[in-house]
């Protein structure tokens, strides 16, 4: 899948401009590659177009205009995109409640680290989380948004096609399962087949 690059990014008066529609258009999107595993945990699975649309907001909210600014949060947010045969995913701890939260994080810590793809009965593929993830032995309280990926052979690929798939969280104090849905297999279908 291709990476974001500089000439793909609107100034924020063009995307203002297209900002409205854009926003639609990834909510539907989002949708579509959203996994909620548990009561506390959704993962949305990334690529270019969810990518690209967070590097614009971030410019918007910052309103970054200087070339190394944007290209600081083009090169940060390119690492979310996946490389061939690989899936992508933001997992979110969603925890609305301000003293749940603080009472739960401390219990969640290495959950990045206990995530799993399941590939009918023959495939088990850990996720692989960036390096920000392992902070969170340091500080002692898990971190409520992590970047995960999954890097799969080509059989894997083909039997992720054919098979069921299932994502875990197999954490001590967090375990969860679930399907990943038809809508939502068919997308990270299409992003295993880009180059």
């Amino acid at each position: 899948m291709r990476k974001v690059t500089r000439e793909d990014i609107l100034n924020i008066y063009e995307y203002e401009k297209v900002r409205p529609e854009k926003v639609k258009e990834i909510t539907q999107l989002k949708k579509r590659r959203r996994v909620h595993l548990g009561d506390k945990v959704t993962l949305v699975f990334e690529n270019f177009d969810t990518v690209w649309f967070q590097i614009q907001e971030m410019i918007r909210i910052e309103r970054l205009v200087k070339d190394e600014e944007v290209q600081f949060e083009i090169d940060t947010y390119n690492e979310l995109i996946p490389g061939k045969n690989q899936l992508s995913a933001t997992l979110f701890i969603e925890i609305p409640d301000e003293k749940e939260r603080k009472e739960t994080l401390p219990k969640l810590v290495g959950i990045h680290d206990a995530v799993y793809l399941h590939i009918g009965n023959k495939y088990t593929i850990k996720a692989e989380a960036d390096e920000k993830s392992q902070m969170d032995y340091e500080e002692g309280k898990a971190s409520v948004v992590h970047f995960l990926k999954w890097t799969l052979t080509p059989e894997q690929v083909d039997a992720f096609k054919r098979e069921p798939v299932r994502i875990e969280i197999n954490h001590e104090n967090y375990k969860a399962m679930t399907e990943i849905p038809p809508e939502v297999k068919e997308e990270l279908i299409r992003d295993l087949e880009s180059e």
